[in-house]
């Protein structure tokens, strides 16, 4: 992948943000997982928030549990995505944007291919108890950065150089 001369800096901007979402991602699961007891409630602040251990073999609302691997596709494709989108940066701020959002990608894809009950059927792990779903730092992270995307294109930021606009 070729980078456009002065979108380096951005591009390892966005690669290290992926990779901190990524490794606090995962290391939040892994206290997850060994700390707590599947379904007991812990409460965090009630009645708001909880953690709860709970394996997602689907996507938001345990929809699609029977479709694993389709979720690893689309966490695969979003990856590269990304990943392409980014190669001609202008904007920090949708090098930060796209860093939360591949770094959540990256987490959960992860999850898909390595977790049980095996290869591209892998459950994502879930924690953070809201009331009517229950997610991950990962889940935080890819509707942050969501909910980011959608205000910087209303803002109208570039997010690539100047007559070189790629599709966000």
């Amino acid at each position: 992948m070729r980078l456009e001369r002065g979108s380096g800096r951005l591009y390892g901007m966005m690669l290290a943000l992926a990779a901190v979402v990524l490794v606090v991602d995962q290391l939040t699961k892994l206290w997850a997982v060994s700390t707590l007891s599947d379904s007991e409630r812990v409460p965090v602040i009630p009645p708001l928030i909880h953690f709860r251990l709970l394996y997602n073999a689907g996507a938001a609302f345990s929809l699609g549990a029977g479709a694993t691997w389709l979720f690893a596709l689309a966490a695969a494709a979003a990856v590269i995505g990304i990943l392409y989108t980014a190669r001609r940066l202008a904007s920090t701020g949708w090098a930060l944007v796209l860093g939360v959002l591949l770094g959540g990608a990256v987490s959960h894809l992860g999850d898909r291919l390595f977790r049980e009950p095996g290869f591209a059927r892998g459950h994502v792990v879930d924690f953070i108890d809201y009331g009517p779903f229950v997610g991950n730092v990962a889940d935080i992270a890819l509707t942050c950065g969501a909910a980011a995307m959608v205000l910087l294109s209303l803002r109208g930021v570039s997010l690539a150089r100047d007559g070189e606009e790629e599709p966000a």
